[in-house]
């Protein structure tokens, strides 16, 4: 039976599932609103999917509603439930939700869903109990209201989509920029940044922002900041992908000239499931070069130099920094770093083109070896773009590292922070530790939540990651027991003091740690820093 109180009872049930709804949304957006992977990750914990103890207090709210008499001790139900299923404070959020155009759509069409069950109930007189009851479930399935209303709000974004893709195709057209694709598993930013700044000194250049490296990512960037500038010469477009056909899309907006790959490596192999699968996915950048395009390959690399003996386009740059000279010269490398040194001021080399003989010996205050393959890119890039070696080598000792990759500064209280928390991939933590392990003067702490999105290869090279990080580490703590298990049993296969290892599980904790017990001299590695869904 319905009395007085249903109304606001309805509203208050309508309340919680939108604060629900808002909640989801967010990890939602985190997982690019890829539904399986958004579900996965949903259903891999109980508490996510199923919050038993919010869900008990609600269904003992409901039952409250059902076994009073009076209309208030109903209402009183009802709130005493919807206490329970209101959202808890998530504690410190690193990627807060971004109300895009597209996530207003989908929260607007997900609460009708929400509502139309609970207005159901309402409008054929169903008794406060079944109100409640549905209240409830409503609440508890806001997760399938977000997908569901993804689903049905497809054919709108595809319109979108193919408006903002019409707008920056006919941008370039417009402005008819030489256009250089950047991809690889990982140092896809680091390379762009880097390019940016070296081609600069002759020429406009727009780089696609941050990690700006999706098809909807750049084609905003283009219609943003590129429309009606008819100034850029150059357009550096970062090329990621999750899904193979990924980077042929991304070329079809912006057709390569220039086509670099980085590295090819495990980063986002559970998505692949094969390094074959990303060597064929990063392969899609070379094969839309054009037949007078120029191709610049990691020679050092086993999957590209296969990718390189493919035989297109007709020229292919290569570089290497593993090769000596004779090597370089009987394979027909073109570029080639030697006499490498790094310490606490950085970098240097010696860039060698290995055919004409020309050198010049390249110093910088980035750090990071991986850097110097990065940076040989950059310079067979630009030095086939007519600019001198001398000019080049002068740029890049004024380069700076891209946002949390490799940043090095030190505190007020003398404390050296080591920033490489945007991400971590297998070849990157050797030389961040090698980074830490250059601090003699005092601790070297090491703060990890680990490598994922490897795959198979997951555990292997997290288990790797704790014996390198016991010879190079004084001290070290792992945030999140699960995922860091691994790293801890690499750890225990060497004779670092167990004592000396912390598990904690939020990176706020192990920044308490280090303020509480570093000291002027000391050195903290940050390695990664996992989103929200972890």
């Amino acid at each position: 039976m319905q009395n007085d109180w249903t109304p606001l009872i309805c509203l208050i049930w309508l309340a919680g599932a939108w604060l629900r709804l808002r909640k989801q949304a967010r990890f939602y957006q985190i997982e690019e609103y890829m539904s399986r992977r958004y579900l996965r990750w949903l259903l891999s914990a109980r508490s996510r999917c199923l919050p038993l103890p919010p869900l008990a207090v609600g269904l003992l709210g409901v039952a409250l509603a059902f076994l009073v008499d009076h209309p208030h001790d109903s209402l009183v139900g009802s709130i005493f439930a919807l206490a329970a299923v209101f959202p808890k404070s998530a504690g410190t959020i690193k990627k807060p939700l971004v109300m895009t155009a597209r996530v207003k759509r989908i929260l607007a069409a997900a609460y009708i869903l929400c509502a139309l069950p609970i207005a159901g109930v309402w409008a054929v007189g169903a008794p406060i109990t079944l109100i409640g009851g549905v209240g409830l479930a409503v609440w508890l399935l806001a997760p399938a209201w977000l997908v569901m209303s993804k689903q049905l709000l497809t054919p709108l974004d595809a319109l979108q989509r193919r408006r903002y893709l019409r707008q920056a195709a006919h941008v370039l057209a417009q402005t008819q920029p030489k256009i250089i694709g950047i991809t690889g598993s990982y140092g896809k930013t680091t390379t762009k940044s880097f390019l940016r700044d070296i081609l600069s000194l002759r020429y406009q250049v727009y780089a696609t922002p941050k990690s700006y490296n999706t098809l909807m990512g750049i084609s905003l960037a283009i219609n943003r900041d590129l429309a009606d500038d008819y100034r850029t010469e150059i357009f550096i477009s970062e090329m990621g992908a999750y899904v193979p056909g990924e980077i042929a899309r991304i070329c079809q907006l912006t057709p390569p000239d220039i086509a670099i790959i980085t590295e090819i490596g495990p980063q986002h192999l559970e998505r692949f499931g094969s390094l074959e699968n990303v060597q064929k996915a990063k392969y899609e950048l070379i094969a839309n070069l054009p037949p007078d395009g120029v191709a610049v390959f990691n020679w050092d690399n086993t999957y590209i130099r296969a990718l390189h003996k493919r035989g297109y386009p007709a020229t292919r740059l290569t570089v290497s920094r593993e090769l000596s000279l004779d090597e370089a010269r009987a394979q027909g490398v073109t570029w080639l770093a030697q006499d490498i040194c790094e310490n606490l001021d950085g970098l240097s080399f010696c860039a060698i083109e290995v055919a004409s003989g020309e050198t010049a010996r390249i110093e910088t205050r980035l750090h990071g070896e991986h850097n110097v393959t990065n940076l040989l890119l950059c310079i067979a890039t630009a030095r086939h773009e007519g600019i001198s070696l001398r000019d080049i080598a002068a740029r890049i000792r004024s380069l700076q590292p891209a946002e949390s990759r490799l940043v090095r500064e030190t505190t007020a209280a003398g404390i050296t922070i080591i920033n490489d928390a945007y991400s971590a991939n297998p070849k990157g933590v050797i030389g961040a530790l090698k980074l830490l392990g250059m601090h003699q003067a005092g601790a070297r702490l090491l703060i990890t939540p680990g490598m994922v999105e490897l795959g198979p290869l997951q555990e292997s090279e997290n288990r790797k990651l704790g014996r390198l990080a016991a010879e190079y580490a004084t001290d070290i703590i792992l945030v999140g027991k699960s995922q860091t298990a691994p790293i801890l049993r690499g750890i225990e296969t060497t004779t670092f003091d167990r004592a000396r290892v912390h598990v904690v599980d939020t990176l706020e904790q192990s920044v308490a740690w280090y303020q509480q017990h570093l000291r002027a001299g000391d050195a903290v590695l940050f390695l990664n820093d996992l989103p929200d869904t972890y």
